[in-house]
């Protein structure tokens, strides 16, 4: 029999900022420099001209909508694209837009995989299981954590020998240390009126409840003692609730001063390198947690809730510390040790964290791994 050939369809709702998002373009870019024919579907969106740049043509489709007759109309736009194309893999990355490529792939006899980026909320009584299932039918499931892997086999009882486990990852030509210029954190600390003589704790997420803000506050309570400053990068997104409460825990623990909310930074990486201590401070598990393997990639000393994707990434006592969740005690009792590590201390951790995400989280590792689904299923008698 002739082989067939890879060809690979990626559908996802959007193509704006995001873990899902990054990660499609990441792919997108690895089959491009393999000389691999690749498609992207979506609505559209900021992160497009990306593809552009690579040559991946993209087709721009309302693959956000839940609506279910929308979403059947997506699947015949889809198949067209797929007999058209040529199309051998398609692999969707989030829940509406899978149902329409399942139905596609379906339609057109080609293999179908799914990417479970997170852990979709279940509903009252588990009701959107139902509409969650389809991310489980993927003839492999490639999950991003082995605390996602572990959500999918308990919660939908998918076989484990289905899915394959593929951890997000870093771009390391990004957060490379030699490639972060002073002038670069020269012009962070500035535009935000950085204190240049005391450490500085940085913790990069939206504000909002379960990434942990008001847990951090509560801990640098605990060690106000301590000379520091604190930066909460991370856009409200309208919570102004939200951000009003911050402030007001700040006035009542006497923090003014201490504290800078910065709601945008374009220099990620020079953040983290400015910083003494990056944060993951997430009181629910979080799928993956980039910044925990970000600020590793950057030799910075990572302090990491014992929760979710962290676990995973954080080597605790060697690559960084672990806390316990939702305790601020932990949490301050860490910053306390991280604030005094002396020089050696903190390059040997430094170094040790660097290690790890280069032999375990790097973007060629991703790409290779998920690459390599395609190709075994490419290979097996599972599609139609």
């Amino acid at each position: 029999m002739e082989e067939k050939k890879l060809v690979v369809l990626q559908v996802l709702p959007e193509l704006n900022q995001g873990g899902v998002e990054l990660g499609t373009i990441e792919i997108a870019s690895e089959l491009q420099k393999r000389g691999i024919e690749n498609y992207v579907a979506s609505e559209g969106g900021r992160m497009e001209p990306a593809l552009e740049r690579l040559k991946v043509k993209h087709f721009t489709l309302p693959l956000k909508t839940k609506n279910i007759f929308k979403m059947y109309l997506n699947s015949l736009r889809l198949a067209k694209i797929i007999k058209k194309h040529g199309i051998t893999v398609v692999h969707a990355r989030s829940r509406a837009p899978a149902w329409s490529a399942y139905w596609a792939a379906k339609r057109c006899g080609v293999h179908f995989i799914t990417t479970f980026h997170g852990t979709y909320g279940l509903g009252p009584k588990g009701i959107k299981k139902i509409y969650n299932k389809v991310m489980t039918f993927g003839e492999r499931v490639i999950a991003i954590s082995e605390h996602i892997k572990e959500h999918i086999i308990k919660n939908y009882g998918t076989p484990e020998d289905k899915i394959r486990l593929v951890h997000r990852c870093v771009n390391m030509e990004n957060f490379d240390i030699g490639n972060i210029s002073a002038e670069r954190m020269i012009k962070f600390m500035e535009e935000h009126e950085i204190p240049e003589d005391k450490p500085i704790i940085t913790l990069i997420g939206r504000l909002t409840n379960w990434k942990g803000q008001k847990l951090l506050l509560n801990a640098l309570n605990l060690i106000k003692d301590e000379d520091f400053c604190a930066l909460l990068i991370g856009d409200d997104q309208g919570r102004t609730k939200y951000s009003d409460e911050l402030k007001a825990m700040i006035k009542k623990f006497g923090l003014e001063g201490r504290i800078y909310f910065i709601r945008h930074v374009s220099d990620i990486p020079a953040a983290m390198m400015v910083s003494d201590v990056v944060l993951s401070t997430s009181i629910e598990p979080e799928a993956f947690g980039r910044i925990a393997i970000e600020g590793q990639a950057m030799g910075r000393i990572v302090v990491a809730s014992n929760i979710g994707g962290s676990k995973e990434t954080v080597v605790d006592g060697v690559t960084g510390r672990l806390f316990e969740s939702n305790n601020a005690e932990d949490l301050a009792d860490k910053l306390r040790w991280a604030l005094h590590l002396d020089n050696d201390e903190r390059e040997k951790i430094g170094a040790a964290a660097v290690k790890n995400v280069k032999e375990h989280f790097t973007k060629q590792i991703m790409c290779d791994k998920t690459i390599s689904v395609y190709e075994e299923i490419l290979k097996s008698n599972d599609g139609e």
